[in-house]
């Protein structure tokens, strides 16, 4: 095996990782290294897919079905984890989920759906994986964000809500986590086309995004998953050991301009 590879012998656990950018990431992570522990909750074919592009790499691999907004359930993600391998080196909360709705057409039941897979897992995630990343000296948590925890996006409120609690986990889990040598951050992706995206129906029409996004990204190109992947990545890495409950914004520069593709 190639020494140089970064997350040579690691174990990587990617939340919601059988397609979109956490297929991404788990297969970056294994290109570079690591063995996988993908999880995925009602799609099995693509992540079976995933699986198998991980294991031609020649690491490990380990599919688990499991709703992470339900304790139990994530529960028995990390009891798989534990028996089956014994530790953790990094742990990406990639899955999530949300009612795309206006402020007076959401209901509690949404709400409370939303938030458990998209930020109350987070912590709970947290406090299965530490005794597991102990075990290996330290480790890194990664979370998955969006703009619409600081910015307004039409019929987001309770997936922004959710995420702008997810960031705020993510900075109390650095202070608390730094003792043990974990590493915790957060990246946040701009407009990345993958399915997700066309669940939320943030927009309807493919090439009219497509076309708007890249005139107002200053860098010229829509985000990639591989942007994304490579973003976690590096805050992953032993050269981000000294950054902490930081969220990275991975936009080509979209956000920063006062217009937007979703106010126009």
């Amino acid at each position: 095996m190639d020494n140089t590879l970064v997350f040579r012998n690691h174990l990587t656990l990617i939340t919601g990782s059988g397609r979109g950018i956490g297929k991404e990431i788990a297969i970056h992570f294994a290109k570079n290294g690591s063995d996988i522990v993908i999880n995925f909750f009602r799609n099995r074919k693509p992540a079976e897919e995933t699986a198998k592009i991980i294991h031609d790499l020649g690491r490990k691999v380990c599919l688990v079905k499991a709703n992470i907004g339900d304790i139990d359930e994530l529960n028995h993600l990390f009891d798989i984890v534990e028996t089956k391998f014994g530790y953790l080196d990094n742990f990406i909360h990639n899955a999530a989920s949300g009612y795309n709705r206006p402020a007076l057409e959401q209901r509690g039941k949404g709400w409370d759906w939303t938030m458990n897979i998209n930020a109350r897992s987070l912590l709970f995630a947290a406090q299965r994986a530490v005794p597991l990343m102990k075990k290996r000296g330290g480790g890194a948590i990664v979370s998955i964000s969006s703009p619409g925890s600081s910015r307004v996006i039409p019929d987001y409120i309770v997936v922004g809500a959710s995420k702008a609690a997810l960031e705020s986990i993510t900075r109390y889990l650095a202070i608390e986590l730094a003792q043990y040598k974990i590493v915790v951050n957060a990246v946040s992706p701009g407009i990345v086309l993958t399915d997700a995206l066309k669940h939320f129906n943030l927009i309807r029409k493919e090439e009219d995004l497509i076309t708007k996004v890249r005139k107002l990204t200053p860098a010229g190109r829509l985000v990639t998953p591989n942007d994304i992947a490579e973003a976690v990545s590096f805050l992953c890495s032993p050269a981000a050991y000294m950054i902490r409950g930081q969220t990275l914004v991975v936009d080509g520069g979209y956000t920063l301009p006062l217009t937007s593709v979703t106010n126009e």
